[in-house]
């Protein structure tokens, strides 16, 4: 299903640069697909893959430089399963039973609102590099050892490379990314992954 809908989103794109707006507009507009997997621990394992809708600005540009802001709705799709029983200890309550439940192989859905920064540097007239950070408040609907049921946060760093063709940005974005709570829930020892994004996007 996943697939359908990343093909989906590139052919409607193949139909759009005829109709883009002229390409000095501040903003473009796009989607991303991405994914990824833990880094290597003896705790869990944990892979995922997620689709965003993709909003830049671009706040200022100077001669070797622009800064943008960009804006992510994201819905992620994960697989996680704790691999260590003896990650929850037996001072915990009910340990038995949470190491019974949280061994088995969970699918997690995170509802995200990426909030982030770039900077870009040109380095062809099509070409760029840039690097990027977001901060982003999320629901996820699944409780496991790591992370409590509801709110929390994703966070995100990665270093990207745009190739621009007529109008249409075509976007490969590596990151890490890492989600927790910040303590305002009871379990929150979070996930670490590495991650891959394929972006397009278009000026409005």
């Amino acid at each position: 299903m996943y697939k359908k809908v990343l093909l989906i989103v590139v052919a409607i794109f193949g139909s759009i640069p005829f109709y883009a707006q002229d390409k000095h507009s501040k903003f473009e507009f796009g989607f991303a697909y991405g994914l990824g997997n833990e880094f290597k621990n003896r705790n869990y394992t944990y892979t995922n893959e997620y689709f965003k809708v993709q909003l830049f600005y671009k706040v200022k540009s100077t001669r070797n430089f622009s800064y943008e802001f960009l804006l992510q709705p994201e819905l992620n799709f994960a697989m996680h399963q704790l691999t260590n029983l003896y990650f929850i200890e037996p001072d915990d309550p009910d340990y038995l039973d949470k190491r019974e439940r949280f061994t088995k192989l969970k699918n997690i859905r995170d509802y995200v609102l990426n909030i982030g920064f770039l900077m870009r540097k040109p380095v062809l007239k099509s070409c760029s590099v840039y690097v990027f950070g977001s901060v982003g408040p999320m629901i996820t609907d699944t409780e496991t050892e790591r992370l409590s049921k509801g709110f929390a946060f994703s966070d995100v760093l990665a270093l990207g490379f745009t190739f621009k063709y007529n109008k249409v940005t075509f976007d490969v974005r590596p990151n890490i990314r890492h989600v927790s709570n910040a303590g305002l829930q009871k379990t929150n020892s979070g996930y670490n992954t590495k991650n891959i994004d394929f972006g397009i996007s278009i000026p409005l």
